[in-house]
């Protein structure tokens, strides 16, 4: 009767918060790290630190393995990790294309969700891009670039890595932010090609990302009139901002962020997440990625990263709006 008593007294007393935790996950086979660009590219070096940094944290035996995936501008990659298994051993390093630019500006080419197919996990990094001009150019400011382009609407041609990517976008939010500036978008294939064709004087400007430019404005074969961040870039601090020259309030940059398939169970997604952020909060690894030219992110929650994600893609898309940007549906 008396053990009867003490387990039904027992079976009454609400668990405790520690109790009722789900227990950690622990991977027991690799994890493949999906990045969707081919290998060689910023995206595709900071993932492969991630990957390597954020191994220990999840158990002594874990491995994580970076499979490129490209095509589409990171759509390939992210729809084909979108129809894994929620299981936490596919994962993917979504970016600034894969799921900012392409749903905003390309939605008939991009089969996904960025924000509801995908369970967020944590933010990377990224950085800014920068306003470029040939060494030879005439134009020695953002402002004297400005009204180059108004004296000769049409006939200063500027390029970009891409028709719909972030270098595209920004080069259109800038003819919003200042009005009245004509001049075509010619898009190629690369940032490679773009820093040819502004050699050759093809173009009188270009929209790049910082960190593929940098090689070429620390030569002298190029010249950065201003970058589309907030502030100035540390690795080049006299270089101005938009915004503190021709556009108030410009802020566009590149990111990368950690994503698993929708659906990715709460300890699984706690454990990657715990992982991310103690890779990032280790100084060699912030290092790492600055080396790389990915400027590292503060250590987010996977809600904080969910909401990141929606205002950037709000942000872009707001700009394909305004900019009455017409790119296949």
């Amino acid at each position: 009767m008396r053990r009867r008593t003490l387990l039904s007294t027992l079976a009454s007393i609400p668990a405790s918060p520690a109790l009722a935790q789900a227990p950690a996950w622990v991977p027991d086979r690799p994890i493949s790290l999906v990045v969707p660009f081919l290998a060689g590219g910023s995206t595709d070096i900071a993932g492969r630190i991630m990957a390597d940094r954020m191994g220990p944290g999840l158990g002594p035996n874990a491995r994580i393995i970076v499979e490129n995936r490209a095509g589409a501008g990171g759509s390939v990659g992210s729809e084909w990790v979108r129809q894994r298994p929620a299981d936490g051993y596919t994962i993917l390093l979504g970016s600034a294309s894969s799921h900012g630019t392409n749903p905003a500006a390309l939605p008939s080419q991009t089969p996904y969700d960025p924000v509801a197919d995908f369970t967020p996990i944590a933010s990377v990094g990224g950085g800014p891009l920068v306003v470029v001009v040939p060494q030879a150019s005439p134009f020695r400011t953002i402002g004297d670039l400005i009204a180059g382009i108004r004296a000769r609407p049409g006939m200063l041609p500027w390029a970009t890595s891409g028709v719909g990517g972030i270098g595209h976008l920004s080069g259109e939010f800038l003819k919003i932010s200042v009005g009245g500036l004509e001049a075509e978008h010619v898009p190629y294939r690369g940032g490679s090609a773009v820093m040819e064709a502004l050699a050759k004087g093809e173009v009188a400007y270009s929209f790049e990302v910082l960190a593929s430019s940098a090689p070429h404005l620390r030569d002298g074969l190029s010249r950065g009139l201003a970058v589309t961040s907030r502030e100035r870039h540390p690795l080049f601090p006299g270089i101005p901002t938009l915004a503190e020259t021709v556009a108030p309030g410009f802020d566009v940059t590149t990111w990368n962020v950690l994503l698993g398939p929708r659906g990715l169970p709460a300890p699984v997604q706690a454990a990657l997440n715990g992982a991310a952020r103690a890779a990032l909060s280790e100084p060699a690894t912030r290092d790492r990625l600055a080396a790389a030219g990915v400027d590292p992110a503060a250590p987010m929650a996977p809600e904080e990263t969910r909401a990141f994600l929606a205002a950037e893609l709000a942000k872009f898309r707001e700009i394909v709006r305004r900019a009455n940007i017409r790119l296949g549906g």
